[in-house]
């Protein structure tokens, strides 16, 4: 007698404890508050995109030695070179000119082939990030 009156209070139980709990939840609702910096950084980041500042891609190198040296070579690559950019780089003791800025190695191979004829001595490489 004792087992069949327990079954209906646990199920008693069960069914008030359940009503009881969805009766008392709460409501949820999350409100964002969104800083108007955020963006001014997702424009910078989208034109930085665009300028491929953030992907690993190759460059050139046309010399690498004195400040003297690296200054010639920049100038007479300014003078026959337009379409990609340049810039001196100092390396601890030495000074390297680099040119271009390369999505794919493919690319970087075709400016290649026409930077080879004034700077035989010049290479593709993948510079290594700087912060």
């Amino acid at each position: 007698m004792f087992k069949k009156s327990i079954f209906p209070l646990i199920f008693i139980f069960t069914v008030v404890f359940l009503n009881a709990s969805v009766a008392h939840s709460q409501q949820g609702k999350v409100t964002v508050f969104e800083d108007e910096k955020i963006t001014e950084l997702l424009a910078l980041k989208s034109k930085m995109n665009k300028e491929n500042k953030f992907t690993d891609g190759f460059t050139i190198q046309l010399y690498y030695g004195e400040l003297t040296g690296a200054n010639t070579i920049i100038k007479n690559y300014r003078n026959n070179f337009t379409s990609w950019p340049s810039t001196i780089i100092y390396e601890t003791p030495n000074y390297k000119v680099w040119a271009g800025n390369f999505i794919t190695r493919l690319e970087a191979d075709r400016a290649l082939l026409e930077i080879h004829k004034q700077f035989p001595n010049a290479f593709v490489f993948k510079p290594e990030r700087r912060n």
